[in-house]
């Protein structure tokens, strides 16, 4: 009996998955799939390390690939915001700005991805304008820290900052950080001048934000208020606001109005918007549904079944999670809260369609099923004014210009 070393038998329950290797006047042959060959490839000495590294290559380019296209988008933020603030600003401004965007950042969603810029200083130089925190989730402390700590002085150097602000939408970084918001990017500005002293033409101004913006390939909302600027100054202001393509600017006087305003752009103002995204789907569903009722009447049960799978296919799910992070004050929450209900009553109102379509297939009395569908049409148009009425509200507290 051998007491040498023993050959380890094959594993019967994987033969395919071996590989071997056998000396070759071309070289090494690697066979895949053991007793099975299911393919033998030739590789000569000269060129295997150059094939093995492109094979290597190929697996990390394909694996990168993958991470691009399908896992990095998993972490992008629904809401990207840059605020920038005018350290420029006099006597009494640099605590109020410093407060207000405490309170703002302070109530806005967790996963906002926020970043900070300020403007300020001397024509031509770089340090006119500093991103002094990144864009992030879960940085508003930071954000909150460093507002207390801007270097206030020097000129307004506005232009050069909402420049550079837009550059840093089409930086690309890790992660969520370095992505659009799926939902909304925006710069809010907070200035206490109208003028800019270094830029003079607008027109060059608003070729090089296009340009940039085009390059990036994305759409950046841009809200500007002014806070305590000069009469004189604020038509100049409303130009820029144009050029910049961004809506009229809400003029401040006093901290309490510039805190106000900035709440509403950085938290109100997208609560409306997704909520209004919410209502626009659901009403358009339930006008399906009533289309496929008179089509029931009329006997086009064909069309019914239709109209009732579209109604049925309506999906709110991203605008109602978006709504449930923007929850953060009392408001907010009952507004998501009547939001989520309307959603429930719209699948009733579906399913009592389906109801009465079913019972004029069978030929049946459909007094019952029509009587269900009426009332819950009912229902959702009470709690669908209830949602209104509490949007209304919340939209009346929006800053006047």
């Amino acid at each position: 009996m051998s007491t040498g070393p023993r050959t380890p038998e094959p594993d019967a329950a994987h033969p395919a998955v071996r590989m071997k290797g056998r000396a070759s006047g071309q070289g090494r042959v690697y066979q895949a799939g053991g007793d099975m060959r299911l393919f033998t490839l030739a590789v000569p000495p000269s060129i295997r390390t150059p094939v093995l590294v492109a094979l290597v290559l190929a697996l990390l380019v394909g694996g990168g690939w993958v991470l691009v296209k399908w896992v990095r988008p998993l972490f992008a933020p629904a809401y990207k915001t840059q605020f920038l603030i005018d350290s420029s600003l006099a006597s009494g401004g640099p605590a109020a700005v410093a407060d207000s965007l405490r309170t703002a950042v302070g109530n806005a969603a967790d996963d906002d991805a926020l970043a900070l810029r300020s403007f300020g200083g001397e024509c031509g130089v770089s340090e006119n304008t500093r991103q002094l925190v990144g864009f992030g989730t879960g940085n508003r402390e930071e954000i909150s820290q460093a507002a207390g700590e801007v270097r206030w002085g020097g000129r307004p150097t506005l232009v050069r900052g909402v420049v550079e602000a837009v550059d840093d939408f089409s930086k690309r970084l890790a992660w969520g950080a370095g992505q659009h918001g799926t939902r909304v990017n925006r710069i809010i500005v907070v200035t206490r001048h109208g003028t800019d002293a270094c830029e003079q033409d607008p027109a060059v101004v608003q070729r090089e934000i296009h340009d940039r913006l085009e390059s990036a390939g994305l759409k950046v909302d841009f809200k500007v208020i002014g806070y305590q600027v000069p009469e004189a100054e604020r038509e100049r202001l409303r130009q820029i606001s144009a050029g910049i393509r961004g809506d009229a600017p809400v003029f401040a006087a006093d901290p309490a109005r510039l805190t106000a305003a900035l709440e509403w752009f950085t938290n109100t103002q997208p609560v409306l918007q997704e909520a209004r995204k919410v209502t626009d789907v659901l009403n358009a569903a339930v006008g399906q549904v009533e289309a496929a009722r008179a089509a029931i009447e009329d006997g086009r049960l064909d069309f019914a079944d239709d109209q009732l799978d579209r109604a049925g296919a309506a999906d709110i799910g991203a605008a109602l999670e978006a709504l449930k992070h923007r929850a953060t004050t009392p408001q907010a929450r009952d507004i998501h809260r009547k939001a989520r209900r309307l959603y429930s009553q719209q699948r009733r109102v579906v399913q009592s369609g389906r109801d009465l379509l079913e019972a004029s297939r069978d030929g049946r009395s459909r007094d019952g099923e029509f009587a269900a569908y009426r009332a819950a049409v009912v229902t959702y148009n009470q709690q669908a004014d209830a949602l209104k009425r509490a949007l209304d509200a919340l939209r009346a507290t929006a800053p006047g210009g």
